[in-house]
C-alpha cells in the first residue's frame, strides 16, 4: 500500500468513527455523512430505506447511495457479506432476505462501526449476524464463502478498487454474484473537489469514471454485469461553495461531468450448488438451544 492510499484510508476511518456517533439526521443532509451539512434538509445520496422488510432505524446512520439488497436476488439459507456495514443496517435487511437458514457476514475497518453493529445484532438476538473488523481490499473472509455480496457507497472510499473487486470475485462462490451500489463519474471533478480530502470522506472526490468502474469488474473475471439502477447526484450550491465560487460553480452546473449512484450486478462464472432444505425441526432450533441437545 502507498502512503498516499495509507493516508485516505485513515482520513475514512476518522471522519466515518464520527459518524458512528453522530445523529442520522446530520448524515443524512451531507454527502455520505462526512461533510459539513447543509443548510437546507437534503438527501443528497441516500434511498430510503424505511419500509423494507427487515429495516432497524437504529442500525440506519442515513448513509448509503442506493439499495443494493433490493436487487441482490438473496435466496433463503444464502450466505451474504456486506461491504463497508457500518452500524448494520444493509446486513439486517439480508438477513430478513436469507432468513435464519443462512448467514450474514458485515466487514468494516471502523471500530466504532463494527461496536455499534454488534451492539444492534445482540439487541435483535440475531444469532446469524455477524461483524469482522478488517479492510475490504483484504478481507478477513475465506475463498468460495459467499453466495451473495453487497455493498452501499463504500467502494468508492477505497484507493484500491480494482484490488477490491478481485476481492470479492475471491470470496464468491462459483456461480455466486453480487449487487453494489457505488458513486461514479462522467467527466472530471474540478481541482477543488478531486483533491479535498473531506469530499474524499464524501464519497465524491474518491469516484472513478463510470467506465473504469466496469471495466474492472469485467478484468476481474465477472460476467452478465448489468446495471440495475442509476440515479443522478446533485451537490448542492451551499456544500460547492465550501470548494468553488460562483463562477466555479455556475461553470461545473453547466459542464458535462454528470455524478451518479449506480447499482451494479455480475456473477462470478460457475454453477451454484443448490442447498439441501432443512427440516422443520432444524428450522424450530435455528434460533434457540435445545437443551437436550447437548448444545446448552
Amino acid at each position: 500500500m502507498t502512503n498516499e492510499e495509507s493516508k485516505l484510508k485513515e482520513i475514512v476511518k476518522e471522519r466515518y468513527g464520527k459518524i458512528a456517533e453522530q445523529d442520522k439526521a446530520i448524515n443524512a443532509a451531507s454527502c455520505c455523512g462526512a461533510t459539513t451539512p447543509s443548510n437546507k434538509v437534503y438527501n443528497i445520496m441516500m434511498d430510503d430505506y424505511s419500509t423494507t422488510d427487515g429495516y432497524v432505524e437504529d442500525a440506519d446512520l442515513g448513509l448509503g447511495c442506493g439499495l443494493p439488497t433490493a436487487f441482490a436476488k438473496i435466496k433463503k439459507g444464502d450466505t451474504v457479506i456486506d461491504l463497508g456495514s457500518g452500524a448494520g443496517n444493509d446486513c439486517f435487511v439480508a438477513r430478513h432476505e436469507t432468513g435464519v437458514e443462512g448467514k450474514v457476514i458485515g466487514v468494516d475497518f471502523t471500530p466504532s462501526m463494527i461496536k455499534k453493529a454488534r451492539e444492534n445484532a445482540e439487541k435483535l438476538g440475531y444469532n446469524n449476524v455477524e461483524f469482522r473488523e478488517g479492510d475490504i481490499d483484504h478481507m478477513p473472509v475465506n475463498d468460495a464463502v459467499a453466495d451473495v455480496v453487497v455493498s452501499n457507497c463504500v467502494l468508492n472510499l477505497v484507493p484500491n478498487k480494482e484490488k477490491v473487486i478481485n476481492e470479492i470475485f475471491r470470496v464468491l462462490k462459483p456461480g455466486g454474484h453480487f449487487s453494489i451500489s457505488d458513486i461514479v463519474l462522467v467527466g472530471e471533478l474540478p481541482d477543488a473537489l478531486r483533491q479535498d480530502a473531506e469530499m474524499y470522506a464524501g464519497c465524491v472526490a474518491g469516484a472513478i469514471q463510470k467506465s473504469d468502474y466496469l471495466g474492472h469488474i469485467q478484468k476481474a473475471g465477472f460476467e452478465h454485469i448489468t446495471i440495475q439502477k442509476e440515479k443522478t447526484i446533485k451537490i448542492p450550491n451551499d456544500i460547492l461553495s465550501k470548494y468553488l465560487n460562483s463562477e466555479a460553480i455556475a461553470a461545473f452546473l453547466a459542464g458535462s461531468t454528470g455524478i451518479f449512484s449506480i447499482t451494479v450486478y455480475a456473477e462470478k462464472p460457475g454453477i451454484r450448488q443448490q442447498k439441501p432444505k432443512l427440516k422443520l425441526s432444524e428450522l424450530q432450533n435455528t434460533d434457540t438451544c435445545n437443551p437436550n441437545s447437548g448444545c446448552c
